[in-house]
């Protein structure tokens, strides 16, 4: 009966420990990248209502939570382009243009990067340049054409 005790002690840590594993060690479930997306999403919420420090705040925790991601699992497009996103909301636009380059090196027609990226342009008066990566976007018929297109114009700002 002892035996039957202590195996079942055993394989219930065994358990908990392959369940502990699977999250990180904030007990979350959500990958580095995941976590950073949602609060890129609060932070625009933010900036919205005009409270920049929430948003900054934000901001700066996806990006460390990125760098980490980065870090595990190199090149990969969707995470430059949050990379140059919130290195740009937070004001250091020449960074935020190295991690857009990067991700187009690896991914030419990425919608988000070609996007942000023209905005930066715009925001830097590189006009010619903003122009390029709407032509990229031109016959995706998607969302981010259209933001871009409404930057270009005029007719919608970009903060960074």
């Amino acid at each position: 009966m002892k035996k039957i005790i202590i195996n079942l002690i055993l394989i219930f840590f065994f358990f908990q420990n392959i369940l502990y594993a699977a999250g990180d060690s904030s007990g979350n479930s959500k990958s580095l990248y995941d976590q950073a997306v949602t609060l890129i999403k609060s932070a625009k919420k933010y900036e919205k209502k005009g409270k920049t420090n929430k948003a900054n705040k934000r901001y700066e925790k996806a990006f460390k939570l990125l760098v980490k991601e980065n870090k595990k699992k190199p090149e990969q497009p969707d995470t430059l382009n949050y990379l140059g996103f919130t290195t740009r909301k937070l004001g250091d636009l020449k960074n935020g243009e190295k991690y857009y380059l990067l991700g187009l090196q690896i991914d030419p027609s990425h919608k988000g990067i070609n996007e942000y990226l023209g905005e930066l342009y715009v925001v830097t008066n590189r006009m010619d340049l903003a122009r390029e990566r709407l032509k990229v976007l031109e016959n995706c018929n998607c969302e981010e054409y259209l933001e871009l297109k409404q930057v270009i114009e005029g007719t919608k700002k970009s903060k960074y």
